[in-house]
């Protein structure tokens, strides 16, 4: 449906500025994403929210996939040497982690790193990119052979929050483009946004509310199909009235399906559930969630060759992870200003009492897992730099946002270092 005249101005637009916002800063006009605009006009000084490094202002069209051209790449051997260079980044809390590299600046001869690609852990947020990937896995499948019916359906549909968005500590940007003005609060009851601004939101500032609205419609696309989307009555009597062993089947086929059909491994990849408490109650997913490094990275492989569902869908979820604001944990390395990052990542920590220990933020002493998936491109003395690297950590009593920057600058230092000796 299209939005009402007076509707737009209170449509959601964003994400609270010390969380990494995507999307390129001139995808309004194409997407209707507010916040994008918001973002757009602040980095010009027409509006509050902050200037970007020069490595968050690509235009829309130079945000693309960069592996088209090699349809058959897959992840080759670890290579020995780069593995044990890259595990000696991590001293001597090597076997708290997980982490892969893959070095595409020449992707004819690509080089591999992986330490424990196989360690498994909850990967808190990270997890959202299942729910995107479920959510274009249901458009494709739906309109197979028409691309703009499914950015018509991402534009148009209007989601309007209700108890499956319960509750959140995130807060979101409410800009209202006509007046450029922005206020930030979390998603309350009857907040409305387009499917392509819940889903920004839920990408970009990862907020657990945005993404179990995504994840409700996404079930209802999958049911629905072309009839998606329906009225409130409609939808709400579906989740009231249908059993609720049918709706676990159903999250099940919206959600699981699409990883094994991608070619991913279910006991490696796994979105268990909706990401906000009432979220869970309406509907039982059946299983925990977590991923490996390993399968992160063949993820995002297939995501740069444009085989994640397909070629569209590859493109729109890589542009929904480019960061176009304030930059976080692996991402806020300082080595990355200049370069493009896409970027996601997740964080569990849990405490408990112990002497001369002090619990805080990404500091637990008996969970403390850390989750990072980011793109890094950047041309650095005319090498165009491409690599991706999958963290997942869990070391205890450390500020693993801390460790993670830290991370990211010395990663960035060693492939920058191993082609300027090329």
């Amino acid at each position: 449906m299209k939005f009402p005249g007076n509707l737009a101005l209170a449509l959601l637009v964003g994400a609270v500025s010390n969380f990494a916002l995507a999307y390129p800063l001139d995808g309004y006009e194409e997407t209707g994403i507010r916040r994008v605009e918001g973002a757009r006009l602040a980095n010009e000084g027409l509006a509050l929210g902050g200037i970007q490094p020069p490595g968050a202002r690509l235009a829309t069209e130079q945000v693309d996939l960069r592996l088209l051209g090699h349809p058959d790449l897959t992840l080759p051997p670890a290579d020995p040497d780069f593995t044990a260079r890259i595990t000696a980044l991590l001293a001597e809390h090597g076997n708290a982690y997980g982490i892969a590299v893959l070095d595409l600046t020449n992707p004819d001869q690509p080089k591999y790193a992986e330490h424990r690609g196989d360690y498994r852990q909850n990967v808190g947020s990270v997890g959202k990119l299942l729910a995107a990937l479920g959510l274009f896995q249901a458009l494709a499948d739906t309109w197979p052979d028409d691309l703009e019916r499914r950015a018509q359906v991402l534009r148009d549909t209007i989601i309007t929050a209700d108890d499956f968005a319960h509750s959140d500590h995130h807060t979101v940007r409410f800009f209202d483009v006509e007046n450029r003005t922005l206020t930030r609060r979390k998603i309350l009851d009857g907040d409305q946004g387009s499917l392509w601004e819940y889903l920004d939101w839920t990408l970009s500032v990862s907020s657990n509310s945005a993404a179990a609205m995504v994840m409700r419609d996404a079930m209802l696309l999958r049911h629905f199909g072309k009839d998606y989307p329906v009225s409130e009555e409609q939808l709400h009597a579906f989740f009231k009235e249908t059993p609720r062993g049918d709706l676990t089947r159903l999250f099940q086929k919206t959600f699981w399906e699409p990883v094994t059909r991608n070619g991913l491994d279910l006991d490696q990849i796994r979105q268990g559930s909706f990401f906000t408490a009432q979220g869970k109650k309406n509907v039982a997913g059946g299983g925990n969630s977590y991923a490996t490094a390993h399968s992160l990275m063949q993820l995002m492989l297939m995501m740069e060759q444009g085989k994640l569902v397909d070629e569209w869908s590859s493109r729109q979820l890589k542009r929904l992870l480019y960061m176009t604001e304030r930059r976080i944990r692996y991402a806020s390395a300082p080595a990355l200003k200049d370069a493009a990052v896409y970027f996601k990542s997740g964080s569990l920590y849990k405490c408990k009492e112990e002497s001369g220990f002090k619990c805080g933020q990404y500091m637990g002493n008996v969970i403390n897992y850390m989750n990072s998936v980011a793109i890094v491109e950047q041309e650095v003395d005319g090498v165009k730099l491409h690599y991706v690297v999958i963290v997942i950590s869990n070391v205890l009593r450390k500020n693993s946002a801390v460790e993670h920057q830290a991370l990211g600058t010395a990663i960035h230092n060693l492939i920058n270092e191993r082609h300027s000796l090329d």
